[in-house]
């Protein structure tokens, strides 16, 4: 059932992927339980079959165990039909769980995946956070190496500030900037998304559904299973949720309007924000991506892109708690500092 997913050119290195791509995350954690091995491989394929090609993942995600999930999934004369994108920087030790962007933990880390993941190179490897104590140069002074090395073809950065992208392309470089872009979340279209095309930079939109609040709405919340991570976002809590919950039934009216769902109106208001963007929705279901992959056919005027970004404008709640890892707070040293200290 191959379907005519469009490919575009993500950065200007010569990386092309889908035009949309699947997120991987829930399949093992943060959103419940872990869902069965063989259900999620059955997705994967559902999903290249129908003509994706970027699979997102990180080697936090379990931990480790998402890693091992896709290397089990791209057996078999599949790895040749994808573009793989994982990423590192969370230290998982006795100490609790820290972030690292050091020379030796880069390595490691890259080592680690490449196991996990049973390839030899790694199509688009991001740092997860960036390490904050760490100068970003030197950071990616090591994923240079990596890359001549041939462990990996391409470098990204997630949740890093303008200033930090600016400083790590100067490097070499960066292909792809992830970050959080729905209609929910667009703080970063102020300066993240203009430095991006400035440099030539390819942007993947994770959570393009509002972690899925854009789907389902407050039906959503009220299914939230143990251990689902959303129930400590301030979103999805009391007073928020309530007025986000209108908000998701202004939006499920102009998509009924539109012949379409709030899911695919969410993420076509995503695909026409230009041709440098690739939303990775993620799903356990085969039902839901089919649902999801449907967005590329959805049109939208330039009436519906303001209808949809003036309903949007009312979110109420932060993304993160306090505390949590954003680009906001994401900037480095300078080098002199490293350089100092060793």
């Amino acid at each position: 059932m191959a379907t005519n997913v469009p490919r575009i050119k993500l950065g200007s290195q010569g990386l092309e992927v889908s035009a949309q791509g699947l997120g991987c995350m829930g399949m093992s954690c943060f959103y419940g339980p872990p869902k069965p091995d063989e259900d999620m491989i059955n997705l994967i394929h559902h999903a290249i079959h129908s003509g994706v090609t970027l699979l997102d993942t990180s080697d936090m995600y379990g931990p480790h165990t998402n890693e091992i999930l896709l290397g089990k999934a791209l057996k078999g004369g599949v790895r040749e039909k994808v573009q793989l994108a994982t990423k590192f920087a969370y230290s998982f030790g006795e100490g609790g769980i820290d972030i690292r962007g050091d020379p030796e933990y880069v390595r490691a880390a890259c080592e680690a995946s490449l196991k996990r993941l049973e390839v030899d190179c790694i199509d688009l490897y991001y740092q997860h956070r960036v390490d904050t104590r760490v100068p970003i140069e030197i950071t990616m002074g090591e994923l240079k190496k990596l890359v001549e090395e041939g462990k990996i073809k391409y470098i990204g950065l997630s949740e890093a500030s303008a200033a930090t992208i600016r400083r790590a392309h100067a490097v070499h470089p960066i292909t792809a900037v992830q970050i959080e872009w729905s209609l929910w979340a667009r703080d970063v279209e102020e300066e993240i998304i203009p430095t991006c095309r400035e440099l030539g930079i390819g942007i993947v939109a994770y959570s393009p559904l509002g972690r899925g609040f854009l789907s389902s709405g407050a039906k959503l919340v009220e299914n939230f299973s143990e251990g689902d991570i959303r129930k400590m976002l301030p979103r999805f809590g009391g007073e928020n949720a309530e007025h986000n919950a209108t908000l998701y039934e202004r939006i499920n009216k102009l998509a009924e309007q539109k012949g379409c769902t709030p899911s695919q109106l969410a993420l076509a208001w995503l695909h026409h924000q230009g041709n440098d963007v690739v939303p990775i929705p993620g799903t356990t279901r085969i039902e839901n991506f089919n649902q999801n992959i449907g967005a590329l056919s959805v049109k939208l005027t330039a009436d519906d892109v303001s209808e949809l970004e003036c309903i949007a404008s009312a979110v109420k709640g932060d993304r993160y708690p306090p505390g949590m890892n954003t680009w906001k707070e994401s900037d480095t040293p300078p080098v002199s500092a490293w350089n100092a200290g060793a």
